[in-house]
């Protein structure tokens, strides 16, 4: 990983963080805790560097998920963010503005995998134009990728 520096945040904008540092090694995690806090198959992390990790709006809350482990999440819209343990503090891929070079390089707890989870991408594709058109239509409350000066704590009003 490059020393660019690098920023990112919840989705609502109100936890955003920068980066100037080399990142350490991308990883997926198939453990039951990770699944459970990114509600999903599997998390993505990648390690901050010591130094020139800074918050830039708001911080995360924290959840101890067990005795040395907490996780962080932004408490306005819930987007799972950190992993801190006592090595250090994991980010959340989907977290960055530009995540383009931030493949995993490793699996972690391997065996804790869902057994399907290595056939999700060869389910069929939906193509329905339709869906993609209505896709197009909704009006998106989510922060762009990349800083701004200002943005509303609670997402923007209609």
């Amino acid at each position: 990983m490059t020393d660019k520096i690098r920023t990112g945040g919840c989705q609502c904008g109100a936890v955003r963080f920068r980066i100037s540092g080399k990142l350490g090694r991308p990883s997926i995690c198939h453990c039951r805790m990770c699944q459970k806090q990114f509600g999903g198959f599997f998390s993505a992390l990648v390690t901050a560097p010591e130094e020139g990790m800074e918050w830039t709006r708001g911080e995360p809350s924290y959840f101890q998920s067990s005795v040395n482990i907490e996780r962080g999440f932004c408490r306005d819209c819930g987007t799972p963010m950190t992993y801190r343990h006592p090595g250090g503090l994991e980010l959340a891929i989907g977290t960055f503005d530009d995540r383009s070079d931030l493949a995993p390089q490793i699996q972690v707890n391997y065996d804790a995998r869902l057994p399907w989870v290595e056939t999700i991408f060869e389910a069929p594709v939906h193509k329905d134009p339709d869906f993609y058109s209505r896709q197009e239509a909704i009006i998106s409350f989510q922060h762009p990728d990349h800083d701004t000066a200002v943005w509303p704590a609670k997402g923007v009003k209609i």
